[in-house]
């Protein structure tokens, strides 16, 4: 029997089951340009076997736990655990429970992670070394989930980014060498005028797809210190502050009578469930609700 998952845009997974991994499952995610990749997977019966990665590999055990061997001894990621894999570290792996583990792995081609702790160092960055394959913190994990939630489910390129720095900055507080972020800091005045800048370039093209570079480019600075200085001084990522200006362009085109599918195109969101969900997170209603308010006795 075979058996196929799908999730998010074009992941999918494919795999031989057998009778002793029927409640087994996996859905896989990978970035157009091959430097990130996302799993979600459920093992009871699967054992893996002895293998690397070229990549940096994290991994958030969500229920149950995982065994496995690595750098010549045993571990064991409970749920909340991280698990930190360097490239090329040979790993095996099993369930550790009698009903299986749930984890959220993700992995980072090293010229990519390198390339994010020096835009927040300010300087250039080594490949950082993880001596420890498993890691007890729970802000690490919680990282971890959100920026899988982001790389798999529907969010911008901003976004995804944002959390990929926020992953970095605490992954490298657990190598060996940590490289602390640590950015020559812009002046109150400057950071000001930096926020401003992205500000405006946010109100400018709120529907458009953005990048942390772009918001960089904009902001004359470094990604990191144009990502903490918009915090600063506005109080939202400019990921989130984008998604405000969608929901505040949504909310008037919706007032006039536009479909909730044509303003879901029209705000820039992925679709009218993607917009559905966050009106209702940050209004209370939905969409459909909101547009035939006037309507309503």
């Amino acid at each position: 029997m075979r058996r196929e998952r799908r999730t998010g845009r074009g992941a999918a997974y494919c795999g031989q089951v057998g009778r002793e991994d029927l409640d087994d499952w996996a859905r896989y995610w990978r970035s157009p340009d091959g430097h990130l990749e996302a799993m979600h997977a459920h093992f009871r019966g699967h054992v893996y076997h002895r293998h690397s990665h070229d990549t940096y590999s994290f991994g958030v055990t969500e229920t149950g736990a995982q065994a496995f061997s690595c750098r010549g001894a045993g571990h064991v990621s409970a749920a909340g655990m991280v698990m930190a894999f360097n490239p090329d570290d040979p790993h095996d792996g099993h369930t550790a429970t009698a009903n299986g583990f749930t984890y959220r792995m993700i992995h980072i081609q090293p010229g990519l992670l390198t390339d994010v702790l020096a835009d927040m160092t300010g300087r250039p960055a080594g490949p950082p070394l993880f001596t420890a394959p498993v890691i007890d913190d729970a802000a690490f994990g919680a990282a971890l989930r959100r920026l899988h939630g982001s790389l798999t489910g529907p969010a911008s390129p901003l976004e995804q980014a944002e959390r990929l720095t926020t992953v970095a900055g605490i992954a490298a507080r657990h190598a060996a060498s940590p490289r602390r972020p640590g950015p020559a800091l812009l002046t109150p005045r400057d950071g000001a005028a930096a926020a401003d800048r992205v500000r405006a370039f946010l109100h400018d093209c709120y529907a458009t797809q953005v990048t942390l570079a772009d918001v960089a480019a904009v902001a004359g600075c470094s990604r990191f210190a144009a990502y903490r200085a918009f915090r600063v001084h506005y109080g939202l990522s400019p990921s989130d502050y984008q998604r405000q200006l969608r929901l505040r362009a949504a909310r008037r085109a919706l007032a006039g009578g536009a479909a909730v599918a044509d303003v879901a195109a029209a705000a820039g969101f992925a679709d009218q469930a993607h917009l559905t969900r966050w009106f209702r997170r940050c209004y209370g209603i939905t969409p459909g609700a909101y547009r035939t308010a006037d309507r309503v006795r």
